[in-house]
């Protein structure tokens, strides 16, 4: 069983992700973690993917595009404030910030995140 957590979001970056995005860590439970991710105007992440997690993800502000393949099944989305995702362990996902403002998004990694051997690099479409 789990022990309650609270946390407010931290004003100074805990770590940057495989992807390059900046990562403020939230809570975490037994079966998910949650993070917040941010992407600074202009830029594009690193296309990855991981080994085991799933996640799910909502933006809570700015505007670009994400890719996302698994197999046959490939799309890109707009990617702004209201929108949420999923990406499904094995998932190749990039995403870009088309304008100035930060893209920024939570997200929940289910299981928790285990490390930064979890994601590795893959061939992107930017």
């Amino acid at each position: 069983m789990g022990r309650f957590e609270t946390k407010r979001l931290p004003s100074a970056v805990d770590a940057i992700a495989p992807d390059g995005s900046e990562v403020r860590v939230l809570c975490s439970g037994v079966r998910g973690s949650m993070a917040h991710f941010s992407l600074p105007g202009g830029q594009v992440s690193q296309a990855v993917a991981h080994h085991r997690i799933e996640e799910v993800w909502y933006f809570l502000t700015g505007r670009g595009r994400f890719w996302r393949k698994q197999g046959a099944d490939e799309e890109i989305i707009e990617a702004f404030e209201g929108v949420s995702i999923t990406i499904p362990a094995g998932t190749r996902f990039q995403f870009r910030n088309d304008g100035d403002e930060a893209l920024v998004a939570v997200g929940v990694s289910m299981p928790p995140w285990p490390g930064e051997d979890e994601a590795y690099p893959v061939e992107g479409v930017w």
